[in-house]
């Protein structure tokens, strides 16, 4: 939860339309093979939500957990509750609100004048939960509603759960090595531009894109046969970008001797 100062410490006394324009103004441009929904919907949500929680007093913590309450109950009905369409309607529409709120909570820290470190660790670790319990749900749902002939199904949230979780502790781990090894030498490192195209190819991946399999819940066949579609696009972009981190991390320059390899979790990590 970075700060921004076009809007840091930005009073409550503004007007709803005219705070919602402060963070419209101050919101970073939208990169070419970004995430399409998350920044073009749920940021805009987020925005919209944002505004309305900072008039009302609320700190970005506790608009963490309005967004874990939201996810964790649509998590709760996926693994507990009777599948049927309008079932899938709510645990979608409670999973893109959760996600929104999930955006919101950033935004709420720039109007305050910027986050902090508890904050953005919560953040995290809501996250990380929220990603491994969405798949262990649905093997849950499966398991107890779908009737599935053959029981090899179940396999595909086990290994959606796998690569999820491997996808974004590498995602944060390779962006925090990024950054420490940007301050240690003070350098920075050049990024490969994306396109509008790789934005597209990249949907399965987004998601808020994936929360609308829920709404074809009330149709078992049809949902595991989206949702292993889902997992084998996950599975390969995981693959590709695995590669693609480590070779761009492989041509940093290697740590000075006696020194740790990062700041941050230096205590953590096995020097070659």
């Amino acid at each position: 939860m970075s700060a921004n100062a076009g809007v840091q410490g930005a009073p409550r006394t503004r007007g709803y339309r005219e705070t919602v324009h402060i963070l419209a103004q101050a919101q970073k441009g939208v990169a070419p093979g970004a995430p399409a929904y998350s920044v073009l919907v749920n940021r805009r949500a987020g925005r919209y939500l944002a505004a309305a929680a900072f008039r009302a007093g609320l700190s970005p913590n506790a608009v963490s957990v309005v967004s874990a309450a939201f996810t964790f109950s649509a998590i709760a009905m996926l693994a507990f509750a009777s599948p049927s369409p309008w079932l899938g309607a709510v645990i979608w529409l409670a999973l893109a609100v959760g996600y929104a709120f999930d955006s919101a909570d950033g935004q709420v820290a720039r109007l305050r004048g910027g986050g902090s470190p508890a904050g953005e660790w919560l953040d995290h670790v809501m996250d990380s939960a929220k990603i491994t319990a969405l798949h262990l749900a649905v093997l849950i749902c499966a398991y107890r509603t779908f009737g599935l002939e053959d029981p090899a199904w179940l396999l595909v949230p086990i290994g959606y759960c796998l690569v999820a979780a491997v996808a974004f502790f590498t995602m944060i781990l390779t962006e925090q090595l990024r950054t420490t090894h940007a301050l240690r030498t003070g350098s920075s490192q050049p990024r490969t531009p994306g396109t509008r195209l790789k934005s597209l190819l990249l949907l399965p991946t987004d998601y808020g894109v994936f929360c609308f399999l829920f709404l074809f819940l009330g149709a078992p066949a049809l949902f595991m046969v989206l949702y292993t579609l889902f997992f084998a696009a996950n599975l390969l972009h995981l693959a590709m970008a695995l590669g693609k981190w480590f070779r761009e991390l492989g041509r940093l320059a290697p740590t000075a001797p006696g020194r740790p390899a990062t700041g941050a979790i230096a205590g953590g990590s096995h020097a070659g």
